[in-house]
């Protein structure tokens, strides 16, 4: 669950302007919600507040049952587990094939049983479509398979929301289908999905509901199915 009460944001090298203004809304698991809005309207903001890779100026952020006005410094990495992130730029390490990719997530993390972290790896690349690609490295994956091992990276902890900043902004119409059909079947298998998006035509084809921010602010919130849902 992801939850924002009245939350501002402001910037001290922006002065008085606000990043995000007023901003309240809740998203509860099986639904995808797509945030909306051109640049500079404040989504990756947003997405920031959610990890608490920024605090906000006044109001409350929640996310899987932690609350920025509550929660201690020590607890931001369990928060962060609980919260998979997907990048339109796929974000892998170029040195490190497919399978140590998601390995080394769980290393930096405390998991260090090699049988422990090998079966959770083969379980995400079966999962997300690629283990026959598992020793692999980035650079010879295409762009979708590319973004099927970063999702991968974001499942490694089994998450209960998915964050996701332009997902498909980088691959092909076909391609980018394929990977919102992956997202589609995690959020029926019960997972909160926010996607930051200005590809409205993917908001009406799979969103459960969309946020639409402008100059900061949330100036619509319109329910597109209702929650679990299928897709036809």
């Amino acid at each position: 669950m992801i939850e924002f009460e009245k939350v501002w944001k402001r910037y001290a090298k922006r002065g008085d302007e606000w990043a995000l203004e007023d901003v309240s809304f809740r998203i509860v698991p099986r639904e995808m919600v797509f945030l909306l809005g051109s640049s500079g309207a404040g989504k990756t903001t947003l997405l920031k507040l959610i990890t608490l890779e920024e605090q906000p100026t006044t109001g409350r952020v929640v996310a899987a049952d932690f609350a920025s006005d509550e929660i201690s410094r020590r607890d931001v990495p369990f928060l962060r587990r609980h919260c998979g992130m997907v990048f339109q730029d796929f974000r892998l390490i170029k040195d490190l094939t497919i399978a140590e990719n998601l390995a080394y997530c769980l290393r930096m993390t405390g998991t260090l049983e090699r049988g422990v972290i090998s079966r959770a790896v083969a379980r995400v690349l079966q999962s997300v479509g690629i283990y026959g690609k598992r020793d692999r490295f980035p650079r010879e994956l295409s762009g979708g398979e590319q973004q099927r091992a970063a999702i991968g990276r974001a499942l490694i902890h089994e998450p209960p929301i998915i964050l996701a900043d332009e997902p498909t902004g980088n691959l092909d119409g076909a391609t980018g289908a394929e990977i919102m059909e992956l997202l589609q079947r995690l959020r029926l298998a019960g997972a909160a999905l926010l996607i930051a998006s200005h590809q409205e035509e993917l908001a009406q084809r799979y969103g459960t509901r969309t946020l639409r921010l402008r100059d900061g602010r949330i100036v619509e919130d319109r329910v597109l199915r209702r929650i679990g849902a299928e897709i036809a």
